[in-house]
Parts: C-alpha cells; sequence; structure tokens
C-alpha cells in the first residue's frame, strides 16, 4: 500500500509540466512567491487559479484587482472549448465552482469600505503617501507628538489639518521644544493633505477602522474567503495604492502570533502591480520591506508579488520569493534583456531547454513554472500549461458584485462612517472657549472646583487609546532601533502590551 498524500503535500494545482501535475505545496506557500510576465500572458488568470486553489484548501486570501478581471473568482465558470480541450489534455475535471468573495474597496464604490484611523498609518507612512521630503517628515513627527502631548486624538484628516495648524499658531514654543519647526513645511504638508483629498483618500482615514480578522474568515464549508480589494480606480493614485498595501502588510506583522510553518498558511496575500511598491522607495524603507517580507512568513502568511518583470523587484527581496511562475517576457530594448537574463538566473535550470529562449516563445497560458520541494529547496524548471479555472474567466458584473455585498459576511459592519469626537472637535471647543468673555464671579461662598488637567479635554478613555496609538506611530519612525524593533517600529508598529 502507497503513502497517504497529506492535504499539504497535494497542494493547488498549477498545471501541468515535464509530464507531471505541478502543484504548489501548502505547506511552502508561506515561503512566499512572485507570478511575473508581460501584458496579456495570463497573470491574472494564474492569480486567479491561485487565489481559488488556496481558498478551496482553507485559506483566506486577500488580492487587488486591478484591472476588475478578477472579481470572476466570485462567480461559476462556464469554460469555452479552448478551456475544455485544455482541461481534457491535462486529464482535469474542470468544475465550475466559484470561490466564497469578499468585495472590498478604499473608495467604498465597489466594495465594502476600507478604514484605518491616521494614528494607526503613522507619520513614517503617510509621509510617503504624501511624497514628504526629510525635513517635512520630522515637521510631521512633531505634529504626532504634539497631538499626543495635547490629549489630541488622530482619527481623520480633518484631525491632522486641525492638529498641523495648532502647530503652526504655537511654532515658536514648540521649536523650543523639538528643534526648528518651519512654517513653511508646514504649509507644504497641508496643501499635500488636500492633494491627497483630492485623490479620493479622505475616506480611508477615519473609524470604524479594519479588524484585520474579517480579512481571515472561512465559510461554513471550510473555505476561506477571497477578499478582492477593487483597485482600477486605486492604481491612478499609486503612491496611495502601494503605501495602503505596505501599511496592511505591516498590521499583518504587527498582530498576527508567531506559528512557524505551519501546514498551511493562515493568509495568502497577493500585491500586484508589485513595481509601485519599491519604486522611488528610499533605501531605508526598502531594507525593512526587506526584513518585514522575511519575518512574516513565521505568521503564517504567503506574500506573492505580481509585476511584469522579476527586475522590477530588489534582488533582497526577490531572493526570498521561492515559489516562482514565469509567463512570457519579451526583449526589445537593452533593458528588456538584461531582465530577461536575470528572470532565466534566478530558475533552477533544466538541462532539456534553454530558459532565456523559453521564456520568450511561451504562449498565453504557458509559463515556467519552479515551486519548493518538501525540504523547501526549488524544483528544477518546467515549461508548464497552466490549468484552466473553476471560476469565471473575466469580471462580475455590477449586479452580481451588489448581490455578494447583500450577503457579505461583514455587511454593515463598515458601511457607515462613524466619526466621534477628535481633534478637529476637541480644538474647535478650546477656540470657542478662548474666544468666550469672561464672566463676573459669583457672589457668595462658592464650592471649591475639581481640579482639572489640560490633557482631559480629550476625554479619559481617549487617553490611554491615543496614548496606544501615538505609541505605534511614533515607534514606526524610530530608524536606530535593532532586530525586530526596527521592522515593528518602521512599518508595522508595536503595540504597548
Amino acid at each position: 500500500m502507497g503513502r497517504t498524500i497529506t492535504e499539504a503535500e497535494a497542494g493547488v494545482l498549477v498545471g501541468l509540466g515535464g509530464g507531471e501535475r505541478l502543484a504548489l505545496r501548502l505547506d511552502r506557500a508561506n515561503r512566499h512567491g512572485l507570478v511575473a510576465g508581460a501584458t496579456g500572458t495570463g497573470k491574472t488568470v494564474t492569480l486567479q487559479i491561485l487565489a481559488q486553489g488556496l481558498s478551496d484548501a482553507g485559506v483566506p486570501v486577500f488580492a487587488a484587482d486591478v484591472k476588475g478581471d478578477l472579481s470572476g473568482v466570485a462567480m461559476a465558470g462556464s469554460p469555452n472549448e479552448k478551456l475544455l480541450a485544455r482541461a481534457t489534455k491535462m486529464d482535469l475535471d474542470l468544475p465550475s465552482l466559484a470561490a466564497p468573495t469578499v468585495f472590498w474597496d478604499l473608495f467604498g464604490e465597489q466594495g465594502h469600505p476600507i478604514r484605518a484611523t491616521v494614528s494607526e498609518v503613522g507619520p513614517l507612512l503617510l509621509s510617503r503617501m504624501l511624497e514628504l521630503n526629510d525635513v517635512q517628515e520630522g515637521v510631521l513627527t512633531v505634529a504626532f507628538r504634539v497631538a499626543d502631548e495635547e490629549g489630541l486624538l488622530l482619527l481623520d484628516l480633518k484631525d491632522l489639518q486641525a492638529v498641523l495648524g495648532f502647530v503652526s499658531e504655537n511654532a515658536a514654543d514648540i521649536s523650543a521644544r523639538y528643534g526648528a519647526v518651519a512654517k513653511t513645511s508646514l504649509a507644504a504638508i497641508r496643501r499635500k493633505l488636500l492633494v491627497l483629498e483630492d485623490q479620493g483618500a479622505a475616506g480611508f482615514f477615519g473609524e470604524p477602522a479594519l479588524a484585520l480578522s474579517d480579512l481571515m474568515r472561512v465559510d461554513g464549508s471550510g473555505r476561506g474567503h477571497v477578499n478582492i480589494l477593487a483597485a482600477d480606480r486605486l492604481i491612478n493614485s499609486p503612491r496611495l495604492y502601494a503605501t495602503f498595501l505596505l501599511w496592511l502588510l505591516s498590521e499583518l506583522f504587527e498582530e498576527l502570533p508567531e506559528v512557524g510553518d505551519p501546514e498551511k498558511p493562515r493568509l495568502a496575500f497577493f500585491f500586484d502591480e508589485a513595481h509601485l511598491l519599491f519604486r522611488d522607495a528610499p533605501r531605508g524603507l526598502l531594507e525593512k520591506v526587506e526584513q518585514v517580507v522575511r519575518l512574516i512568513r513565521s505568521k503564517g502568511v504567503g506574500v506573492y508579488f505580481v509585476t511584469q518583470n522579476p527586475a522590477d523587484i530588489p534582488d533582497s527581496v526577490l531572493g526570498q520569493l521561492g515559489n516562482r511562475i514565469q509567463h512570457a517576457l519579451r526583449a526589445y530594448t537593452p533593458a528588456d534583456q538584461k531582465g530577461l537574463r536575470a528572470a532565466a538566473q534566478s530558475f533552477r535550470t533544466n538541462p532539456d531547454f534553454d530558459t532565456a529562449e523559453a521564456i520568450q516563445g511561451l504562449g498565453v497560458g504557458e509559463a515556467l513554472v519552479s515551486l519548493l520541494d518538501e525540504k523547501g529547496a526549488p524544483c528544477v524548471v518546467q515549461k508548464t500549461l497552466i490549468r484552466p479555472p473553476a471560476s469565471r474567466l473575466g469580471p462580475a458584473t455590477p449586479a452580481e458584485r451588489d448581490a455578494l455585498m447583500a450577503q457579505s459576511p461583514v455587511r454593515g459592519l463598515y458601511d457607515r462612517t462613524l466619526d466621534r469626537e477628535s481633534a478637529h472637535e476637541m480644538l474647535q471647543r478650546r477656540a470657542q472657549a478662548a474666544a468666550a468673555p469672561a464672566r463676573p464671579p459669583a457672589r457668595g461662598p462658592s464650592a471649591p472646583s475639581a481640579p482639572t488637567s489640560r490633557r482631559s479635554s480629550g476625554g479619559g478613555s481617549n487617553r490611554q487609546g491615543l496614548g496606544e496609538a501615538f505609541t505605534k506611530s511614533v515607534l514606526r519612525t524610530v530608524g536606530s532601533q535593532i532586530g525586530r524593533e526596527i521592522v515593528r517600529g518602521v512599518l508595522g508598529g508595536l503595540r504597548r502590551r
């Protein structure tokens, strides 16, 4: 009797290569991966079959849908003759099956809104989102510190604008404590915040903030939910897109406990158009991204970068992506040829063919595939016919999307904005109190008044919450810590325990 194949070994079927079925092992799926190839070569379909295969295995998935096509994973497929012929060639039964799907949208138009508070995002990532220089980033960090000292809760952009105005009005006193805080830098930050608002980002900042547990749901049949982020509009603001996904990745790193190498991931995270994360990023940020990618796998999270050319990703990050699927590349320019050579050299050589030539000769739906084996080592690269999807090849219609959202497990949790008292309202109240005429003293004896505190203006319960949120924001900016504190400080933040 042969040995029973475990679920981890069976994995997610990718395609047929070298006369064998190639599958992504679940117990190696947290070792990250890469899906690359030129436009129109089948990357989105590959992403779709990976997402649905992981979902079927009970792994929740988060993926950005840049073109809208990935939404088809939510609908049962209707394979055409070409897809059926491919399935027959692979000796594969092709069911018509949809994956349990939850739609999200930063703008709240094609999915449930995703929000985070200004304090949660923190000054470092916010500076990247606003494209601030080093001086302006320092001024923004001071503004966060002042907000904490004054008991001002930073939830949305109007709170941050109000605090920046407060810092400007008290620039002399604040500069004496923290160094020069130039009003010109404050004005520049406020103008860039207006640009961010014009791009539609204001709705991202606020409450109710996203609970990561809502991205890691499993349905009643044990299948993981596929969380689709509508990014067709978001991609027009590439810095916002990249910074949001980096924030989400850092939140996962911070909040999830260590699990080592599990039998299957707790979450698979697909980062489409990954080159936007690394474009014009400062060296310090690149180093922290490298560290987070390396360490988050022990939290049970597999990160898969989807991009046109492997050369879009720094070598320090590329070296950590063990599972690789390479669709066709074209080499028309010297830069293209350099990228082609880099892609070919990243695979374990197959003596049966020249890897560089094979990459250029791949057809739509074909790829070079190298996955990790049971020891975590990359297998020899194989020319592979990618399996057809069981779900729809093409987008869900608006009506279908609306119907799914009406049945969503998070329906009603995030659809309405919560606007509680925070820095904007607190500073308005202070200004009104300062402008009010002094009252005449009361006649007769009066009871002694209770002692007051300047920090009580935000409410006792808010003070502790702000301290925790601000600690997280400030620690993200500290670049001189070592080990995990650097990673958690700069990208994820460390909650005060």
